[in-house]
């Protein structure tokens, strides 16, 4: 599609996200992720290794811990970092979870997150309010990118 968010790749497999991200290594879970029937077409599902609640992780071992699928976000974090970006630590997850609805909007995962790492997700709630909906039509602001400049 347009918005790059259709997992159409003209080289054959896919090997990023365009929008939701979830956890990896783990059971997916078909309560938080859109489109659920296609859970099975992963490899990690036929994986006894990952395809249990905890998967490869102890239980609340974490938002650190956790790998998530590979995508924009992941991406941006990495080159933020890797470049000593001066960011607080709660910006950098900003960034890094945004996509990360199942987890952050749709409560799974919790078995795996540490009682602290809730505040981190508030964070990244509070960043999406902003985030989400700035891409309909009546938020659209590159018709009036020049006027933005000071």
């Amino acid at each position: 599609g347009e918005d790059g968010q259709d997992g159409y790749s003209p080289s054959g497999k896919q090997w990023a996200l365009g929008g939701d991200t979830f956890v990896v290594g783990c059971k997916i879970p078909d309560h938080a992720v859109v489109f659920p029937q296609f859970n099975i077409l992963s490899p990690d599902m036929h994986d006894e290794r990952y395809n249990t609640e905890n998967g490869m992780y102890k239980a609340k071992c974490g938002l650190d811990k956790l790998c998530f699928a590979w995508g924009h976000d992941e991406y941006m974090y990495r080159m933020l970092d890797a470049n000593n970006a001066k960011i607080p630590k709660e910006g950098f997850d900003m960034i890094r979870y945004h996509s990360a609805y199942p987890m952050h909007d749709k409560g799974a995962y919790k078995h795996l997150l540490r009682p602290e790492d809730e505040k981190r997700l508030d964070w990244i709630r509070l960043f999406n309010r902003f985030d989400l909906y700035t891409k309909d039509g009546g938020n659209d602001i590159r018709e009036k990118m020049d006027s933005l400049w000071p």
